[in-house]
Parts: structure tokens; sequence; C-alpha cells
């Protein structure tokens, strides 16, 4: 039983012996190949190739580690995470760019109410100005309608035909005009609400003045 060595003894001696025949060279390389068995030589072993190493330096000290190149799926997995850092560096970057923009616009919450009632004062005025057209034409369209009363059973005169048209168009024109204003000043109170909403919560973040 003495004359068996213990497998860890007899790796410190391989250890050893591979440090002193590299000594002339000053290095030697080590890695595990596929059984767990450790290989090293003066030069880097064929089986360490593609592998994990280690360079031993004299003294049998390890001067540094390579890891092992990377299968496909580690890197395809390595360029995702790099890709999702990126993209939240870059967020990040935005955000913090919006929220300077925001405190250089507005120097208090009513600075953002009073844009809010202007924006959509401009909006609702522009809206009463296309009610008020369509008003105008559906009068003219009246004094058309008048005239045709007169042309029941006969074909309507070119003057009245194309005014009762041209007064349809311009109706349905400022009526399209009002829809459009609508969903602009729904527009305009979102942004509004998100810019109050963030400027109080950057505001709670700035230090004391």
């Amino acid at each position: 039983m003495a004359s068996r060595a213990r497998p860890d003894l007899l790796l410190a001696l391989a250890l050893a012996l591979a440090a002193s025949e590299a000594g002339a060279a000053g290095r030697f390389f080590c890695c595990n190949d596929d059984q767990g068995r450790q290989v090293c030589g003066d030069i880097l072993p064929p089986v360490c190739v593609g592998r994990a190493y280690r360079e031993i330096g004299e003294g049998g000290t390890t001067a540094r580690r390579v890891e092992a190149p990377l299968t496909a799926e580690q890197r395809a997995r390595r360029d995702a995470e790099e890709k999702r850092h990126r993209e939240e560096e870059a967020a990040l970057r935005d955000q913090r760019r919006r929220d300077q923009a925001l405190l250089d616009t507005y120097g208090s919450e009513r600075d953002i109410e009073l844009l809010r009632n202007r924006a959509e004062n401009e909006v609702r005025q522009s809206m009463r100005d296309a009610e008020t057209k369509i008003e105008e034409a559906r009068l003219r369209r009246q004094k058309y309608e008048n005239e045709a009363e007169f042309y029941r059973k006969k074909a309507l005169p070119a003057e009245v035909e194309m005014g009762l048209r041209d007064a349809d168009l311009e109706i349905n024109a400022f009526l399209s005009i009002i829809e459009s204003k609508k969903r602009e000043l729904a527009t305009i109170r979102e942004k509004y609400d998100e810019d109050l909403r963030r400027y109080r919560e950057v505001s709670r973040r700035l230090p004391p003045r």
C-alpha cells in the first residue's frame, strides 16, 4: 500500500518535473484534457488548443490564465447581453437629455400650466373659426336650396348646382379640420400631463437651493 503514490502527489511531482525541465525556457503551459488530466509542455500542447490553459512561470507560479474560446452559443449570448447593455445606456442618456431639456423649458409647474392653456386656447380658437366657416357655408347652401325649389321638375342651373356642391365641400372640409383639432387638443393634454408628471419627478431629485 505504501508503494502506491496518491494522485495529488503524482500531480505535484509532474508539475515540479515540468518546471525543472522548462527552467531554461522560463515557462510552460498546462491544461486539462477531456478526461480532466493535466497536460503540460514548454510549448502549448496540441490538446490545449481551443481550451482554457495556464502559463506557468519560473518557480511554478501561474503567470497568466487564458480562457477557452467561446462557443457559438456563448458568443450569441454575449453579443445579446452587450447589445442590451448598449441599448440601456443609450436610453439612460436620452432620458437624461430629455430631463435637462424639461428643466431648461420650465422654471416651475406654473410655467407648464401657462403653456398648456396657451396651446389649448389656440386650438380651441381654430375650432371656433372652423365652426364659423361651417355656419357661413350652411347659410350659402340654404340660399341655393331655396333657389332649387323653383326647379323641382327641371334641371338645376349650373350656378345653383355648383353652389350646392361647393358649400358641401367647404362644410366637409371644415368638419375634418375640427376633428383634426380635437385630436390635437387630446395630444396637447397628454403632452403637458406627461411634462408635469416628469417635471415633478425630476424636481424631487434636485438638491435644495
